[in-house]
């Protein structure tokens, strides 16, 4: 029986000829469906209900694309750990095409590992099952903790293996984006084509993204600055979560706000501002305390290849693009002590040294190597009067109970000195996740589906990840700590 097509709307491959390349997904000898995200698909309206998973397998490995879809590899450049490489582009990624869904909102299908493309210089285009699995496991993480986040539509295996360190089982993943569009995209363009070329992206950019702002005096001007602001309180986000990226290059900067790319990326166990857990970051460029910075880099990037559009005079376009950048210290400090607030359940309204209670919560943490996460989820618990679960992360409680006597105190200022106990906690418990993906969870799942082929690991660590914020026995699990011994050793690779 045939099924709807999906109802496409390709604007990339429509309005911007010469940003792309055609190109076809390899054909896969033996696909069959590890994952599928039945709630994103009903979301999207992509109407693929009646069909079983083998139908699903075909569709999703790329052997038979559904109708209206038009693969195109996007070109884009970006700088890696530091170094600019002029042209990177879709390498083993095809986007196939764009959907609205019900509220008018446009996403970009995309699937990747789906073989090679003229952007592939040597490497396979092909992706393994660890790797795609994991981007399923840390996507629908992010997005149950409320964080822009690319998400995983489909994985599947293609029945053949990819070489990597040794033969792995293959895989393709389906991943769906609000766009594409990354710093390194305007960095190709300006590199390699006349300014009219940025120009027209920038166009494709705030009509996609910004369109309350194409009427504005100075769009382009405006556009800088709403990519800042979106990063200041994305990065925030993930640094209240203890999210490590891994690999903040351009090309893996989002335009449109959301995290992407789950390569080397890693959560945060006992408190450390220079973690680092990806094998390629040997300097520690990408540490989690150092990815506020990393973003503001790379948004002068960003403002470099818009200067042309910024003002006809060079001296004044740099002065514009310089007040963006370096206002964003300031966007992201805000967005921060926001989340603190948020995470602390403190009103805005008093305490002009709430920052400065933060950071010694957090230097408080770091000294005695305290659990993150679990160290905001019995904060919830000592503000309603249960401090023994907080009390036994710590060695030594005498800086505990003095850094809790001053938010105690805290507590009473203005309008939160109205707020009970009950409630406190209550709030508190909302924002502050007990579960995140625990890195030796991850892996066990992953090495159960990648060597046994048990998907069995994967599935209830991932049902367990979609409620962060509930405290249930059943997933117990799931929420201790790994080991001192798994993390001294830890690392993460980028899955290429």
């Amino acid at each position: 029986m045939p099924h709807p097509p999906i109802a496409f709307d390709n604007t990339y491959a429509r309005d911007l000829e010469g940003f792309h390349v055609p190109a076809q997904p390899a054909k896969v000898p033996a696909p069959s469906l590890l994952f599928f995200n039945h709630g994103l698909a009903r979301e999207l309206g992509l109407g693929l209900g009646g069909m079983d998973d083998q139908e699903l397998a075909e569709m999703f490995s790329g052997n038979a694309l559904p109708e209206g879809a038009e693969p195109i590899a996007q070109a884009y450049a970006g700088h890696q750990f530091g170094q600019f490489s002029p042209q990177l582009g879709d390498g083993r990624a095809l986007l196939i095409g764009e959907v609205l869904d019900a509220t008018g909102q446009r996403w970009d299908i995309a699937l990747k590992g789906s073989g090679r493309t003229p952007f592939s210089r040597r490497g396979d285009g092909k992706a393994a099952v660890g790797p795609m699995l994991r981007e399923v496991l840390i996507g629908e993480a992010m997005q149950a903790l409320g964080i822009p986040t690319t998400r995983a539509l489909a994985v599947v295996a293609t029945g053949e293996p990819v070489f990597r360190e040794r033969a792995l089982p293959g895989a393709v993943l389906t991943r769906v984006a609000a766009s594409h569009l990354r710093v390194g995209t305007f960095q190709f363009f300006a590199t390699h084509t006349p300014v009219e070329h940025v120009k027209k992206l920038a166009d494709y950019t705030l009509a996609r993204h910004f369109p309350e702002l194409l009427k504005a005096e100075n769009p382009y001007f405006q556009l800088l600055g709403a990519v800042a602001e979106r990063q200041a309180a994305l990065i925030a986000r993930w640094m209240h979560v203890g999210f490590i990226h891994g690999v903040m290059n351009t090309d893996n900067m989002s335009l449109a706000g959301e995290t992407i790319d789950y390569g080397p990326c890693a959560f945060m166990e006992a408190y450390r501002p220079r973690a680092v857990f990806s094998s390629i970051d040997e300097a520690g460029r990408y540490a989690y305390r150092e990815q506020p910075r990393i973003a503001r880099w790379n948004l002068a990037r960003f403002a470099e290849t818009l200067l042309p559009l910024l003002a006809p005079e060079e001296g004044q376009a740099i002065a514009l693009a310089t007040e963006v950048i370096d206002a964003f210290p300031e966007r992201y400090h805000q967005h921060w002590l926001a989340g603190l607030r948020a995470k602390l359940s403190l009103a805005d309204d008093a305490g002009p040294d709430d920052s400065a209670l933060g950071e010694d919560w957090l230097s408080l943490l770091g000294e005695q190597k305290v659990d993150f996460t679990l160290a905001w989820r019995r904060l919830a618990d000592a503000a309603e009067g249960n401090e023994a679960p907080l009390r036994a992360l710590f060695g030594d409680t005498a800086p505990l109970d003095a850094w809790l006597a001053r938010w105690q105190s805290r507590c009473g200022m203005g309008a939160d000195a109205q707020t009970s106990p009950a409630t406190r906690a209550e709030a508190m418990r909302r924002v502050n996740p007990w579960l995140i993906p625990r890195n030796h969870r991850v892996e066990e799942a992953l090495a159960a589906a990648t060597d046994q082929g048990d998907l069995a690991p994967f599935e209830a660590l991932l049902n367990a990840l979609r409620h962060p914020f509930d405290e249930r026995p059943e997933f117990a699990r799931y929420a201790d700590p790994a080991t001192p011994d798994f993390m001294a050793g830890f690392q993460t690779f980028c899955g290429t």
